[in-house]
């Protein structure tokens, strides 16, 4: 709610909706919705941007990888960086 509130206030946005996936995501399907309304196509796909940018670099979103050969391994999205830390982004 406070990403899609920053990015209301940020760029003219007047609505935003982020959904995030759980469960299994296989390979090539989407595990992030964001869908942006605003008065001009300009401002919603800057806050589009931004609400994707701002998710990975704020949340902490880890995903078990399955491969077909090993074991499994837990990952963490590369671009989060602890509250206190500067991320990548």
């Amino acid at each position: 709610r406070k990403l899609a509130a920053t990015a209301r206030s940020r760029h003219g946005a007047t609505k935003c909706a982020i959904l995030h996936r759980l469960g299994v995501v296989n390979v090539g399907e989407a595990s992030v919705v964001i869908a942006v309304s605003s008065a001009h196509r300009k401002e919603a796909l800057a806050a589009c941007a931004w609400l994707i940018d701002e998710l990975k670099a704020t949340v902490p979103i880890w995903k078990k990888e399955v491969y077909d050969e090993g074991p499994p391994a837990w990952k963490q999205n590369a671009e989060w960086a602890p509250p206190g830390t500067s991320s990548s982004t």
